[in-house]
């Protein structure tokens, strides 16, 4: 690993002594920007729709437990009234019944994806030491597992490449995401709104923070595939630049709290969407 990271570094400072070949690296890294900021739209898009999949699921739940209320009324009057009403009393248990399993169904298929989730957020946090735990936030959020990284625990000084620093930290995260297969990984980058200094050599072709937080989350989702072995088909990177501050940048600590890496671990949608999807067999065997 090493090895490479010297290799690496030294084939980086030869492209920059020879000067060559900059101006196509700029458009190389400015096609890439826009092809992940596409990718990370899509992804900002598919997690909107699952979040409103899950409030439509919520408001079904609401409206099942809703009929299987007024349906025990029938049931009830109907029994205090068997001679005189004509209701199909075994019919009228079978779909109280039906209703009950799919109102048990929705629950259960709700709480094994906040299962899994927490899960993964504790199997992540047990793992991560209290230093760690300094610069490190783990968070869900609407079934979603966010792990915000500050930049200087990862990224060298001025810099988008990643430090030495971060190897440990992000084997962690690695072994999670390998552990859980059925996840895609999403990293977005962030940063303060202090305007870049490209006055280095390594920062020269960046013209501003929205090439910083691409570039720096590219490094982060690069890292975890050529070290950890993460399948890249599950990794997207995007960054987001200054326009997503978690506080104001009016001081030094805001500043720092917002240049921050996000790593953001969701179920795959279409296996999530398929879950809650299917009702019991029972309950489509009398539809």
């Amino acid at each position: 690993m090493k090895k490479n990271l010297l290799i690496f570094t030294m084939l980086a400072g030869t492209l920059v002594l020879t000067g060559c070949a900059s101006k196509k690296d700029l458009e190389n890294c400015q096609n890439e920007n826009s092809r992940l900021s596409g990718e990370y739209q899509r992804a900002k898009e598919t997690i909107a729709a699952n979040n409103a999949r899950i409030k439509s699921l919520e408001d079904q739940l609401a409206q099942a437990k809703a009929s299987a209320a007024a349906l025990q009324g029938s049931l009830d009057r109907s029994l205090n009234n068997a001679n005189s009403n004509n209701i199909n009393i075994s019919k009228l248990v079978d779909q109280i019944n039906e209703s009950n399993q799919y109102i048990r169904h929705l629950v259960a298929v709700k709480s094994k994806s906040d299962s899994l989730n927490m899960v993964l957020t504790n199997n992540l946090t047990r793992s991560l030491s209290r230093e760690e735990m300094k610069e490190v936030d783990v968070q869900v959020l609407k079934g979603v597992v966010y792990i915000s990284l500050a930049d200087n625990m990862l990224y060298q000084s001025g810099s988008y490449e990643i430090n030495d620093r971060a190897e440990q930290t992000l084997s962690k995260i690695a072994k999670i995401i390998m552990d859980y297969r059925n996840y895609d990984v999403l990293i977005e980058g962030n940063t303060d709104n202090v305007p870049v200094n490209n006055a280095s050599d390594k920062m020269k072709n960046i013209r501003n923070n929205w090439d910083l937080s691409c570039l720096r989350a590219s490094s982060v989702a690069q890292y975890l595939q050529t070290h950890f072995g993460v399948d890249p088909k599950r990794l997207t990177a995007g960054g987001r630049g200054e326009y997503n501050p978690l506080v104001a940048n009016d001081t030094d600590l805001g500043k720092q709290r917002n240049r921050r890496t996000q790593i953001i671990i969701t179920p795959k949608l279409d296996q999530f969407m398929d879950l809650i999807g299917k009702a019991p067999e029972s309950s489509k065997a009398k539809r």
